[in-house]
């Protein structure tokens, strides 16, 4: 191996972006691969929790991102049809005080930016699609469909649910349809009227078999967005993603309080999208090669931790390198494992059930979590645990 060991993150998404820059804060020779020609501000909202800002404080974005987004007082729960709190979950200066750091909403774009910008740029190649990658025991060589090829000392899979480096590690598989769909939209926020409740920071509305999640994505408070969960028994896997259309929306949100139907009215743009899972993969690592996030443990985003888990295995990744350096890279990956995976199968089984914050409860095992600070235990010690 090289005196400075190269290595590759495959995906310039949230995850691969976050490991990327701590990774090269520790000194490694890092470079991303990204399929996207260029940088652009995709997506909608997304929740910054305490558990993730402590990560982007190493970063050095967690004052920026501050700036730029909503802090909400508290996760609300609502009732789908009368708007009763069904739960009051204290975020605010709370979570400055008990968690650490601080709890807000942003638009992921934005978020996205300032990850990126930490970047060297010499260090992020747009425009690399990974066609195909081979661990040749001695380096991991990695094939473009530009018809270009590099190679690295260890690979990093941050390349979501269809992952290259998941399909070499365990074989083509189809991620799994959830039976959800998600409808999304961000917009400009509306006037109140006659019969709406005051727009809350972070709210989700609940019915028996639905809901819609609402948020600011600006610290000005003049963007909302909502996503929505519903059941839809049939969808093409070819489609990630489709438009849906206000009709759809009233539709499926028939008879809900006053509040969501002036979203609903004041929607600009609204999409629709197939939620995916996966069973618990067998293995995150081999050889040269290692998962995170979505490419190890895609979930259904209704804990809003998605990005989060995918920023944590960065982070803890890092740490691991760090402490048994990239020489010893199985002995690394073994030690990320066996930090993350439970924590990461007890995320991805809450989102899969849908129960999260519905009700009263301490969240504070999510958003007080730290992952530098956590005590790390060994492969041997988790097995026999």
């Amino acid at each position: 191996m090289s005196s400075s060991p190269r290595i590759a993150v495959v995906g310039a998404g949230l995850g691969g972006a976050a490991t990327a820059a701590l990774l090269i804060k520790e000194g490694f020779n890092v470079r991303v691969y990204e399929q996207a020609p260029a940088f652009a501000r995709l997506g909608a909202g997304i929740h910054v929790g305490p558990n993730v800002m402590k990560i982007l404080r190493r970063i050095g974005i967690e004052d920026a991102l501050a700036a730029q987004g909503s802090h909400p007082d508290a996760w609300y729960s609502r009732h789908w049809e009368t708007g009763d709190i069904l739960a009051r979950i204290p975020l605010g200066e709370y979570a400055l005080k008990h968690y650490g750091a601080a709890y807000l909403t942003v638009h992921r774009g934005d978020f996205h930016e300032l990850l990126v910008k930490a970047l060297p740029t010499e260090a992020v190649a747009f425009g690399k699609n990974l066609t195909r990658v081979e661990d040749r025991g001695h380096d991991v060589l990695m094939h473009f469909a530009d018809g270009s090829s590099e190679s690295a000392d260890i690979v990093i899979g941050a390349d979501g649910v269809n992952s290259r480096i998941r399909e070499a590690l365990l074989g083509p598989e189809e991620p799994k349809y959830a039976g959800y769909l998600a409808h999304r939209a961000v917009f400009p926020t509306p006037v109140l009227e006659r019969g709406m409740l005051p727009f809350d920071q972070c709210v989700k509305w609940w019915s028996d078999d639905r809901h819609m999640m609402v948020y600011f994505v600006t610290g000005k408070a003049d963007e909302i967005y909502y996503v929505t969960g519903v059941p839809a028994t049939h969808w093409d896997l070819k489609d990630r993603w489709l438009e849906s259309s206000k009709d759809e929306m009233r539709e499926t949100f028939r008879g809900w309080h006053p509040t969501v139907q002036a979203l609903i009215e004041n929607t600009v743009e609204v999409t629709k999208w197939s939620l995916l899972e996966r069973d618990p993969l067998p293995l995150w690592s081999r050889g040269r090669m290692v998962l995170l996030g979505d490419a190890c443990h895609p979930m259904k985003p209704h804990m809003a931790q998605g990005a989060a888990m995918a920023i944590e295995d960065g982070a803890m990744l890092a740490r691991c390198l760090k402490e048994v350096g990239v020489s010893h890279y199985g002995d690394a990956f073994a030690l990320y494992e066996a930090n993350r995976a439970e924590r990461a199968s007890k995320v991805q089984r809450i989102s899969h059930d849908n129960t999260w914050l519905r009700t009263n409860e301490d969240p504070s095992w999510c958003f007080g979590y730290d992952v530098f600070d956590i005590e790390l235990v060994t492969p041997q010690a988790r097995a026999v645990a």
